[in-house]
């Protein structure tokens, strides 16, 4: 019974195989598509995944416990970097948001509370006031918003923020881009848990491709 057992084992191998394959093996201009023209990246020598966001979207609402799932286990050959991404004049209130946070220390406190407050709670956040209010929930006073809000280091990062949107060649959200060469998102995939899927091939695919370039791209 154990030598059938044995050899049944055997038999099924490599149907193992090509499934694990099968499961990840993606397709560029399906799952994924090549951007135009590489793009720079700031993580030095590891391989840099960018979520592009807006706080108003409710796909990237969606999308972000996969992400947080998907954080908690990242490699550490991996940088993951979030940028609110401006396809218009209107996204900026929001990103600004998420510069404030981040110069101020409290995105571990406002990121997915945000989120919660516009999808969850729909409260819009459509003005300054209504995201002093908010921040002031979350332990931030109204003078330390107010400075930093509108400073010229959260304008920098807008500015930096409307480049990056048009270099990466985006028509919306979320998109997530792996090494500043390759790009997709829930609207390329069969959903949110596929994303994480196709980020961890395309990661897998430049780690593959450093040695022969010398590293990841920067």
């Amino acid at each position: 019974m154990k030598s059938i057992s044995r050899w049944l084992m055997i038999l099924l191998i490599p149907f193992y195989v090509l499934a694990a394959c099968a499961a990840d093996n993606f397709t560029e201009g399906k799952e994924y598509t090549k951007l135009s023209r590489a793009q720079p990246t700031s993580s030095g020598d590891k391989i840099e995944v960018v979520e592009l966001f807006w706080y108003g979207c409710p796909h990237c609402y969606h999308l972000e416990p996969f992400i947080e799932d998907w954080l908690k286990s990242k490699p550490d050959d991996v940088e993951f970097v979030r940028l609110p991404a401006i396809l218009g004049a209107n996204w900026e209130l929001l990103a600004k948001a998420y510069y404030t946070a981040e110069l101020l220390g409290v995105l571990d406190k406002t990121h997915r509370a945000l989120f919660d407050e516009i999808h969850e709670k729909n409260n819009k956040m459509k003005d300054e006031s209504a995201l002093r209010a908010f921040f002031m929930q979350h332990g931030v006073t109204a003078a330390d918003f107010d400075r930093t809000f509108n400073s010229f280091a959260v304008n920098v990062k807008i500015n930096n923020s409307s480049l990056m949107t048009r270099r990466y060649a985006i028509t919306g959200v979320p998109t997530l881009i792996v090494n500043g060469k390759y790009s997709t998102g829930p609207s390329l995939t069969n959903g949110n848990e596929q994303v994480m899927a196709v980020v961890d091939y395309l990661v897998a695919k430049e780690r593959a491709a450093a040695p022969a370039a010398g590293g990841a791209s920067n």
